[in-house]
């Protein structure tokens, strides 16, 4: 098929009557490049501390997650459980991996011996430090409960109170606590960068 386009030329006027523009086709009009930009739109949180930035920068970088609601759920749960500090002992000790001998550990407050112990063996598999943030966040993304529920956070378009029944599979929380509400509380610092 041949292309086409439509030019429209102004008639002079010859009388006080309104004139009409005319319409002429144009055969094989000249091609024009159109660059394509591509757009990554991240969540930035400018607001919050470097450890909450690095743990959404990081969810958005290693998953397809790009729901504010879905990303505001998974830090309110991190900030219900650890406040985003690594080191963090159940009960609020500040020690290495190797000294919390009873409860949760880290950023979810890994409690159950294979979830602890996942974490001390990934970091020795990947060369990282289990109790740092940088190797917490690796294996909070990559661990296979939160892999399982994963698919539910990656672009749902639920409401916060939605993304909490996987966030509850996912940590399987004794006491719900402020999770939502600091949920919330991120959605009014996220912005689009």
């Amino acid at each position: 098929m041949k292309a086409t386009t439509l030019v429209l030329t102004a008639l002079t006027l010859t009388s006080s009557a309104c004139a009409y523009p005319s319409i002429t086709e144009v055969a094989n009009p000249p091609e024009v490049d159109v660059p394509v930009i591509q757009y990554n739109l991240t969540w930035k949180c400018e607001d919050c501390t470097p450890e909450e930035q690095y743990v959404l920068e990081e969810l958005q970088k290693q998953t397809k997650i790009t729901d504010k609601n879905a990303l505001a759920t998974l830090m309110g749960n991190i900030k219900q459980e650890s406040k985003f500090i690594s080191n963090i002992c159940e009960g609020g000790a500040r020690v290495s991996y190797e000294n919390c001998l009873s409860g949760g550990y880290g950023l979810i407050q890994w409690t159950s011996i294979n979830r602890y112990r996942g974490l001390g063996n990934f970091c020795a598999k990947y060369i990282c430090d289990p109790s740092s943030l940088e190797g917490q966040t690796r294996w909070m993304i990559n661990e296979p409960i939160f892999q399982r529920v994963l698919p539910e956070f990656e672009g749902r378009g639920q409401s916060i109170s939605q993304y909490m029944v996987p966030a509850y599979y996912w940590l399987g929380w004794g006491i719900k606590g402020n999770r939502e509400v600091y949920a919330w509380d991120y959605t009014e610092k996220f912005v689009l960068a």
